[in-house]
């Protein structure tokens, strides 16, 4: 018995790597692959930070004090001769583990918030996002400086404090994520055959309002960044001699006509780190975005179809050329 096939039938197209054409997507485009080569190299210093710093981050040579950038001493040496280069390096591992368990904290008690007021609504909804309003009517630093005044200052506290105010984001894009999700056809679909609340909201609701959770942890680790250098600047965060670029910021203010390089280069790195992770965040919107997604493949797609018109052209005029 032969198999018969259909001339007739479309033919069959295998399944595509939604991931591996999204990240291509989104190195496709200059900042992004600018913004995640900048976060690797960060990640990269923080993992080995005591392999690829010069010196130790509080080895003191007074001998050596206020040298300006050059061989030997890359970034210069602060007030006590400590190598700054050194200090920065072994700095981005206290900036990126605060801004990575603050967001963290949020992430998780904020999405949580908004899962449960934006599914149940009614009572649920109202108490809890008026809870967040309440966190929201403070700015956001004011209300991180409150928290470690009743904590006290601490690397482990300005992590709490950074988590507890970033928590209403996260609550508010989650809710307005679920509230778009809760009522699509396969939710009801999957309650009409029994599937409890928790299966709807962790197996059908959370996943498809993913995209801007993601998007807005991206841009809140910049921000949480940029807090914990605040804090640890006015001397609430990291404490000294343990390096933090805020830290290093403090300690350069009152050297910044004598000796520039003490607080310049650690600001240059929270920019750096802050500006990564915000066209980061553009690029996974854009890319998590259906109608953004879309437009970016479509260009794409032209891109390489003008490309190769203009292989066939080159060609075909050598090949007259030749002849």
């Amino acid at each position: 018995m032969t198999a018969t096939t259909n001339p007739d039938a479309a033919p069959v197209r295998p399944p595509q790597n939604r991931f591996g054409s999204g990240l291509r997507l989104l190195l496709s485009s200059p900042p992004t692959l600018f913004a995640s080569v900048v976060l690797v190299g960060v990640v990269v210093l923080a993992l080995f930070d005591e392999q690829l710093a010069p010196t130790g981050y509080n080895e003191v040579d007074i001998a050596n004090r206020l040298l300006p950038p050059g061989p030997g001493h890359w970034f210069g040496t602060d007030d006590l001769g400590r190598d700054v280069l050194s200090r920065v390096i072994l700095g981005a591992k206290v900036s990126l583990q605060v801004g990575a368990v603050a967001v963290g904290v949020s992430l998780v008690a904020g999405t949580l918030v908004g899962l449960l007021a934006g599914f149940y609504g009614r009572w649920v909804d109202t108490v809890l996002m008026r809870c967040m309003d309440v966190l929201f009517a403070f700015p956001a630093l004011l209300l991180a400086i409150a928290v470690i005044a009743i904590l006290g200052p601490g690397t482990t506290n300005a992590m709490i404090a950074i988590g507890i105010t970033y928590t209403p984001v996260f609550a508010r894009v989650t809710r307005a994520a679920v509230l778009g999700v809760r009522e699509q056809v396969f939710v009801r679909a999957s309650r009409s055959v029994g599937a409890g609340d928790a299966r709807l909201l962790f197996r059908h609701v959370l996943p498809n309002a993913a995209p801007p959770i993601i998007v807005q942890t991206s841009v809140s680790l910049g921000f949480a960044v940029l807090a914990e250098a605040a804090l640890s600047f006015v001397g609430l965060g990291t404490q000294p001699p343990q390096p933090s670029w805020g830290v290093l910021l403090s300690e350069g203010r009152d050297y910044i006509d004598l000796a520039w390089w003490i607080a310049v280069f650690p600001g240059l790195a929270i920019v750096a780190l802050v500006l990564a992770f915000n066209l980061l965040g553009d690029g996974l919107r854009d890319v998590l975005d259906p109608q953004q997604r879309s437009a970016l493949e479509a260009a794409r797609f032209r891109g390489r179809g003008s490309r190769r018109r203009r292989a066939r052209g080159a060609g075909t005029v050598a090949g007259e050329e030749r002849a």
